[in-house]
């Protein structure tokens, strides 16, 4: 587990801003909003991000029977406020055996999403075709919204990515097959609105996946 942040767009290491920079810098891509050290899913961990970010925090909800949220992990500082969120969710395949989801929400050019795709990023790209009808669709914040499949992703997950509430929505599923979920009109609720209910989210172990 990292214990200091990270570059979103490739993991590596950043240097916080000092007398040459009034922004965090990564090497390889310059100014980021450093991603956050993820810690062990809990209410408290959603709380932290909840209060930080200016981004939705998209959570299944209700999660499917047998889902657990399995962890969460912010892009931004202190100053600038929370620039993406991903949150982990992990439970039974539709297929059978595990799948896990991640839904980020993110601003434009931030990169989480891509990574967490496997995509060259920062944004989906030309791998997004959005020509033709949308393959799946969620509710978000209460709102129907399309979805459509980033191609070129690596074949060991499905990746679908679409615009909610003005930002990036991207949702990666592994194996690809779990992908299927999204073909469910699944209901994602912004856990900033979600009140009390938000004590009620059920813990699991930290994904893996979470971590990049």
């Amino acid at each position: 587990m990292r214990g200091e942040p990270s570059c979103p767009k490739c993991g590596g290491r950043v240097r916080a801003p000092g007398l040459f920079a009034d922004s965090w810098q990564c090497d390889a891509h310059g100014t980021v909003h450093p991603l956050q050290p993820v810690v062990p899913p809990s209410v408290e961990a959603l709380g932290v991000v909840m209060g930080r970010t200016q981004v939705p925090v998209w959570m299944l909800w209700p999660l499917p029977v047998g889902w657990l949220f399995t962890g969460v992990a912010c892009a931004g500082d202190d100053r600038s406020g929370g620039r993406a969120t991903a949150v982990a969710c992990s439970g039974p395949g539709p297929l059978g055996g595990p799948g896990e989801l991640l839904l980020i929400a993110e601003e434009l050019g931030v990169g989480l999403g891509a990574r967490y795709a496997g995509v060259a990023g920062p944004d989906p790209g030309p791998g997004l075709d959005v020509s033709g009808p949308p393959v799946a669709k969620v509710m978000a914040a209460g709102r129907p919204t399309p979805l459509w499949q980033v191609t070129d992703a690596p074949d060991d997950r499905a990746v679908f990515a679409g615009e909610a509430c003005g930002l990036w929505l991207w949702a990666v599923a592994w194996p690809g097959e779990s992908g299927m979920l999204l073909y469910d009109e699944l209901v994602l609720t912004d856990l900033r609105d979600a009140g009390a209910e938000v004590d009620l989210v059920p813990c699991g172990a930290l994904s893996p996946r979470i971590l990049g």
